[in-house]
């Protein structure tokens, strides 16, 4: 056996702080802190558009053409012949229902309302019926979050405790034990490729927050009658 650079730093950080993220997303709008809970949901949107870019800039094991395979891979995983490190072909498909699940959780909180004083930072964008249906369908898509990550949570125990594959410490240590030559140490996903994602990430946000929205025009003054 060998150990081998597995998953780089800001793959990790994003992994932990989307946790964190989702979590003060539940705790503050279950204790009805809605400023904070979109502030959380602008952290998801800022994590996901990061993540989205990395996995083209990052490192070998992080970029989507690493694990994003076809239904020939998926079948070969099934029975056995699949062989490498990383997300498996089945991991995959669970990476990119959490991203979609997690990124049409967020979008749609940018245009929902609670239909008392809050409106998602984009709300002007959208008719008052359109604001209704996303606000619906954000609550609706709560639920499918919970099942996808209960699976996701349940497969990593499964993994560790039957396969005798422990998925977890290689997210916290970027490092994990293979076979010798069956895989190398991750690369790419320097310092500048960092950067770059990052600022294109800030720049989701920003324009996610609502900050190149125009304000509604004020209403005009009621008529006064002077008595004339």
């Amino acid at each position: 056996m060998t150990t081998i650079r597995l998953w780089d730093l800001p793959t990790r950080l994003f992994h932990w702080l989307l946790v964190l993220a989702a979590v003060g997303a539940v705790i503050s709008i279950k204790s009805g802190a809605i400023d904070w809970h979109e502030r959380f949901g602008l952290a998801v949107v800022g994590l996901l558009s990061f993540r989205i870019i990395w996995g083209f800039t990052g490192s070998t094991y992080a970029r989507f053409a690493s694990f994003v395979r076809g239904p020939g891979a998926i079948i070969d995983y099934v029975r056995g012949r699949w062989q490498g490190v990383g997300h498996n072909p089945l991991g995959a498909l669970s990476v990119l229902a959490l991203i979609g699940l997690f990124g049409f959780q967020a979008a749609s909180g940018l245009f929902a309302n609670d239909e008392i004083a809050f409106n998602g930072p984009l709300t002007p964008l959208v008719s008052s019926a359109w604001s209704d249906t996303l606000s619906s369908w954000h609550r609706l898509t709560e639920w499918f979050l919970y099942g996808l990550v209960i699976l996701h949570v349940a497969a990593v125990v499964l993994y560790s405790k039957v396969k005798k594959d422990n998925l977890l410490k290689p997210m916290i240590t970027g490092k994990k034990p293979v076979e010798k030559g069956l895989a190398e140490d991750a690369r790419g996903g320097g310092a500048v490729a960092f950067v770059i994602s990052l600022v294109l990430a800030g720049i989701v946000v920003v324009g996610a927050s609502g900050s190149f929205v125009s304000p509604p025009p004020a209403p005009e003054p009621a008529p006064q009658n002077l008595g004339w």
